[in-house]
């Protein structure tokens, strides 16, 4: 299966447009247009009988203690872990792309409305959800799809992975508010093929390059 991003190159900068933020010279951060990236997929295998699609950062500190301080980064060596940005399930067999913002166009305050998506889908909760609990202008349940927003003064570039998986189940078994952990544990042993594109969003100015 071979999938294609529109705008998102394998190992290069992810443009604004898909990021939740983008810098800004005196708050650090301001928010960005927020859109969902086109996505299209081909070489389904046989069997196919529904899609998943999951996007997440591979590079999310595993504590918060240096995150956003003025006065230093967040260490390099640091443990790192997923934050999942996008949790979708249950697009019909006859899906072969998703269209840019079809899932999210603008930063939605307290997070778009979910589980139900459009067409059928069922839309997973992604892990903007805990970032901002407590926040009294932001907390809430975030459906779908939140772009990068990485500590503005993480020494790491972040790494985001967009996948699409052909799996053999037309439902995947996952019920609620679910996550995007859960759904990787339900489409185990049911993955026919994935395919996926990793883009880069650094928004310490030391690591920009624009």
């Amino acid at each position: 299966m071979k999938l294609t991003v529109i705008g998102i190159e394998e190992g290069r900068p992810i443009p604004a447009d898909f990021a939740l933020c983008i810098p800004d010279p005196e708050a650090h951060v301001a928010f960005a247009p927020n859109q969902n990236p086109a996505l299209s997929w081909d070489d389904v295998p046989g069997g196919t009988a529904s899609f998943a699609v999951l996007s997440w950062d591979r590079t999310v500190p595993t504590a918060g203690d240096d995150v956003n301080k003025y006065d230093r980064e967040v260490p390099a060596d640091l443990p790192r872990t997923d934050f999942f940005h996008w949790v979708l399930v249950d697009l019909d067999l006859s899906t072969g792309a998703i269209a840019a913002g079809a899932f999210s166009d603008g930063v939605t305050p307290r997070g778009k409305a979910g589980p139900a998506g459009p067409d059928g889908t069922r839309q997973g909760l992604n892990d903007y959800t805990g970032w901002f609990a407590g926040d009294p202008h932001m907390e809430g349940l975030y459906y779908g799809y939140d772009g990068p927003c990485p500590p503005w003064n993480d020494s790491l570039v972040h790494e985001y992975f967009f996948a699409v998986y052909a799996l053999d189940i037309d439902r995947c078994q996952v019920d609620g508010d679910f996550t995007g952990g859960q759904v990787r544990a339900a489409i185990e042993g049911h993955v026919l093929a994935e395919a996926s594109v990793m883009g880069t969003y650094a928004l310490n100015p030391r690591l920009r390059s624009d």
